[in-house]
């Protein structure tokens, strides 16, 4: 049986060899293992009370009291050791990371910049905000409903080969045009309706002139009595902010399976007006003395009809789209040769557009 006499000894041994460890620990790492070793669940101290209950009644009370006492007094030389080495470790952070005023600058750090594509994308929202437009955002991963459908295209339509789109499965492709919202925006948002929607588009191509992956605003206004006139007026007060001066604009007719009728817009040469006019020199239009910047036309009523919403039939509203590849126009604003070099991220190409 375990007399109090033991149990007081062994109290004072305790208390001695902890005290001992703490004044010995160099760093408040170490100072923590000490305190887990001492007073932690399954140090000694803690459970030597067990013994106690095998004392006589009139013993307990002395051991008891002794082992609280030697707990105290380890607990408050482990509190004053912790601030000891917790100051000395801080005032050793500090020496070390002082700043010397004497020592030579960095070397020059340089701003960073949008991306070509970034700001020129930002330009474009700009002057469609200024004209009355609103700004949204569409899906990239879209259904064949939307993205071919709904916009008119028939079911032998080459762009929904696997050889020009990306698909998901037969129903789910990443979207080929940002043109879907068109369907999506007249779904959701009654007439007059006017908007422009950028965004990332897909396709199966990677030459100097396409890439797989690159990005397209949509235009679309639904009102009554909209004209290919009214589109013209748009596009022209577009061209003139975007590429400066007084620029000409003419319309071509081409083909699109959601409008009817179908134009290309061409603007004329910005570059020529240095003097190159009619002549190869020029770099820009090598001397056509146009570019061509977007497709677009009149909304065709078939895309009005797939909205299925009688404020959207082709009888009460009109409207007209468009469509243009920012990578495109940022090419013919900085006069970029390959549309490459937008995702090669070669430092020289980028310090050049900042």
């Amino acid at each position: 049986m375990t007399d109090a006499t033991t149990l007081l000894q062994r109290v004072s041994e305790l208390e001695a060899g902890a005290l001992s460890q703490i004044d010995a620990a160099p760093t408040t790492d170490a100072l923590e293992e000490v305190r887990v070793a001492v007073l932690g669940r399954k140090a000694e101290l803690p459970n030597l009370l067990r013994g106690v209950s095998e004392l006589p009644p009139q013993e307990r009370g002395q051991v008891g009291k002794a082992a609280n006492i030697t707990r105290g007094a380890i607990e408050r030389r482990l509190a004053e050791r912790k601030e000891q080495l917790a100051g000395a470790e801080e005032a050793k952070r500090l020496a070390g990371d002082r700043l010397d005023l004497t020592l030579p600058g960095s070397p020059q750090l340089h701003d960073g910049a949008l991306h070509i594509i970034t700001s020129t994308w930002r330009d474009i929202e700009d002057v469609f905000l200024g004209l009355g437009f609103s700004v949204l955002s569409g899906r990239e991963v879209e259904t064949a409903h939307y993205n071919f459908d709904a916009l008119n295209h028939s079911p032998t339509h080459p762009a929904r080969a696997d050889t020009d789109t990306f698909y998901v499965n037969d129903d789910v492709l990443l979207r080929t045009h940002t043109s879907p919202m068109q369907v999506r925006a007249m779904e959701i948002y009654d007439p007059p309706l006017y908007v422009v929607i950028p965004g990332r588009v897909y396709r199966r191509d990677y030459d100097a002139t396409h890439l797989p992956q690159f990005h397209q605003v949509e235009g679309l206004a639904v009102d009554k009595g909209i004209t290919l006139a009214d589109l013209k007026g748009t596009l022209m007060a577009f061209a003139r902010a975007i590429f400066g001066g007084e620029l000409a604009i003419r319309l071509r007719p081409h083909f699109f399976p959601f409008t009817e009728p179908s134009v290309e817009i061409d603007v004329a040469c910005f570059n020529c007006s240095d003097g190159w006019i009619g002549t190869e020199r020029c770099p820009v239009c090598r001397g056509e003395q146009w570019l061509e910047i977007l497709g677009a036309g009149e909304v065709d009523p078939n895309v009005l009809r797939a909205v299925q919403r009688d404020v959207y039939h082709p009888e009460a509203v009109q409207g007209f789209a468009f469509g243009m590849g920012i990578e495109r126009i940022a090419m013919l604003r900085n006069d970029i040769p390959d549309l490459r070099l937008y995702i090669e991220n070669d430092v020289r190409f980028l310090e050049q557009l900042r």
